[in-house]
């Protein structure tokens, strides 16, 4: 008699895990934290598909996740929807849980397709950007929330409280000590002296990272702090634009732009303070790198900042002045604080599998 997925949970608990990200950034990270994690977990059979070509499929093979790496080059590409239908239909999990939108469209289709009405889907939600009309995630069997400000929006949007889960992202905290110890040399690499002040992002060059108001705190901190630098980790479609603008402010010399570093660890493990200028943020786990690392931070009260970043160093989001302010304090007077126990990889993953092992009830309707 064949069993079903429900069955499956109180036996043998199959996870397909699906992300659609074609670079390596936060999201990715957390996913491959998670799979590593489940991957272990005695009574898990665990399964990752995601791009073969990329960073994530590449380091969750390290952590001997297993990987079934499909062609992914289109947001919503037909070669991965035939590649994930074929692997709902071989290994007909319990549990579908999708990291991204476009994942769950891709998903949901193939789910469909194959014929597994019964597999619950489970969908994370990263950013607290509003839902559109006829999506998907107000369907999810259960809708994960990585902090209560993505919680609040999805609320807003029409996501039933009983399908609605919140279980904030994690860190490996050595795994960061350790990659943090990798020899960058950021300030001889820019031609500084040793002790330049550095303040240090790690961010996307996108519109929601507001990169833009990071610009103008380095401008006005210029006069106060001429010693100060602005380190910026990251790339994306913004960057002619931002390039443009510290140009614009005389800023060449002072605010760098570095493009994507493998190695972020170290750079914030050698800057002075983390600062992040978010308009809007899921929650900024990168955040929780920096204070496992030590390191000042000086957010922006946007999203899920708030939730982990500590008080002392939040500012109102797009207030150049404060943020400039709260940077040149920070200098000043570094004052971290220790990274709170819930915010591990082990406790992300314990708190994912409570929410599978929750859909062994029918789900609410």
């Amino acid at each position: 008699m064949t069993s079903t997925p429900t069955q499956a949970l109180a036996a043998k608990l199959r996870v397909l895990l699906v992300d659609s990200g074609r670079e390596w950034r936060g999201g990715q990270a957390q996913v491959h934290l998670l799979a590593r994690e489940l991957s272990r977990t005695p009574g898990v059979d665990l399964r990752l598909v995601t791009n073969g070509a990329g960073e994530l499929a590449r380091r969750a093979r390290d952590d001997q996740v297993s990987v079934r790496g499909v062609a992914w080059g289109l947001a919503l590409d037909p070669r991965a929807l035939w590649s994930l239908d074929r692997e709902v239909r071989r290994f007909r999990p319990a549990i579908l849980h999708v990291h991204d939108s476009h994942a769950l469209s891709l998903a949901t289709w193939a789910r469909a397709w194959a014929s597994q009405a019964g597999t619950h889907i489970v969908a994370t939600r990263r950013v607290d950007f509003h839902l559109r009309r006829g999506t998907q995630w107000r369907r999810a069997a259960r809708v994960i929330a990585v902090s209560d400000a993505v919680a609040r929006v999805l609320r807003a949007d029409g996501v039933p409280a009983a399908r609605l889960v919140v279980v904030r992202d994690g860190i490996d905290v050595d795994g960061v000590r350790r990659a943090a110890m990798t020899p960058l040399n950021v300030r001889a690499h820019l031609g500084l002296p040793p002790g330049t002040p550095l303040a240090v992002n790690v961010a996307a060059l996108v519109p929601h990272k507001d990169h833009q108001t990071l610009i103008a705190a380095a401008a006005l901190a210029a006069d106060r702090r001429p010693d100060l630098h602005w380190v910026v980790a990251g790339e994306g479609p913004l960057r002619p634009l931002l390039e443009d603008a510290i140009a614009g402010a005389g800023l060449a010399g002072r605010v760098h732009l570095l493009g994507y570093v493998p190695a972020a660890d170290a750079l914030i493990r050698e800057g002075d303070v983390f600062v992040m200028s978010s308009r809007e943020e899921g929650l900024g786990s990168v955040v929780l790198n920096a204070r496992a690392l030590g390191k000042p931070v000086v957010a922006t009260r946007a999203g899920g900042l708030p939730e982990i970043a500590p008080a002392d160093g939040l500012v109102p989001v797009g207030d150049a002045g404060a943020l400039a302010q709260a940077v040149e304090r920070a200098l000043e007077r570094p004052e971290p604080t220790a990274l709170p126990l819930e915010f591990t990889a082990a406790a992300m993953a314990r708190g994912v599998l409570a929410v599978y092992r929750s859909l062994e009830d029918p789900p609410p309707v």
